[in-house]
């Protein structure tokens, strides 16, 4: 067989990065940096780490930045690349930032953005809405019934657009906003459950 009838090889498969916002200090619980809480036995920053590599994700990207030096010091994160983020009290828009500043230049496709404090999305999840990847413009997010939620995925290609209007505690709901009708939604509520732990009301959620 010549080299001009061989089939043709097939397109690498696209790297969707996961990556973990994790930088929160709960000030809403007294000041407990939301990574170090438990649930299931284990950090809530370990089992989302798990929950994004279980899904598909990788590399995997982890944003600290309340108790960073404890939270890298206890959370199983090997293999992750760690970015502290200093201005973290100025709201998760900076979080945001701060990760898709470290996965630029990367060969990632896409990033697939998950939070530390909502461990009710599990892998299932996660694994839905990147399959919903379809090229570096792809913009995609789980839905709720019908409500946009977490995770979202970003194609690199609007990463750029994204980080200019992450403000505040916004992160990329103003750019989600603007472009709602490019969302893929994805419905995910028969296989998670997307609350926050935000509240010491809250933590009832924390097995």
């Amino acid at each position: 067989m010549t080299s001009a009838s061989l089939p043709p090889s097939p397109s690498a498969a696209p790297v969707v990065a996961g990556l973990l916002l994790a930088a929160g200090g709960g000030r809403r619980l007294g000041g407990r940096p939301k990574a170090l809480l438990e649930h299931r036995g284990r950090l809530l920053a370990d089992h989302a780490v798990r929950t994004l590599r279980d899904g598909g994700c990788g590399p995997v990207h982890v944003v600290l930045g309340a108790a960073a030096d404890e939270v890298r010091a206890r959370a199983e994160l090997s293999g992750c690349t760690v970015t502290v983020n200093p201005e973290w009290t100025a709201g998760m828009g900076s979080s945001l930032r701060a990760g898709l500043g470290a996965l630029a230049g990367t060969d990632a496709d896409a990033v697939l953005v998950l939070l530390v404090d909502q461990p009710g999305i599990g892998a299932e999840a996660v694994a839905r809405v990147r399959s919903a990847y379809r090229s570096r413009t792809s913009l995609a997010a789980a839905s709720y019934e019908g409500e946009r939620g977490h995770p979202v995925l970003f194609g690199a290609d609007l990463w750029a657009d994204i980080a200019a209007g992450a403000v505040g505690d916004q992160g990329a709901r103003a750019y989600l906003r603007a472009h709602r009708d490019a969302i893929g939604l994805v419905e995910c509520s028969d296989v998670a459950q997307a609350y926050d732990i935000d509240t010491t009301e809250d933590l009832t959620h924390l097995e």
